[in-house]
């Protein structure tokens, strides 16, 4: 999956990529301290912003594909 922030002024920014088989891949400037993402299996994540500021305020976007 990829999960993407969209802020009110900004485009679409990835901010992790994440598979079942491998660690999570985060782009610069984001981190598990900040952005955690829990993978159960194939069709279950959960994402969660740890110490929300009002630099976190966008929308936030899930993108997965199934091959």
């Amino acid at each position: 999956i990829f999960l993407y922030q969209q802020t009110p002024r900004n485009g679409l920014k990835l901010i992790v990529s994440s598979t079942t088989w491998s660690k999570n891949s985060y782009e610069d400037g984001y981190s598990e301290a900040k952005v955690e993402v829990n993978r159960k299996d194939t069709k279950f994540a959960l994402m969660t912003i740890k110490n929300v500021t009002p630099k976190d305020e966008a929308t936030y976007f899930c993108a997965a594909s199934d091959h």
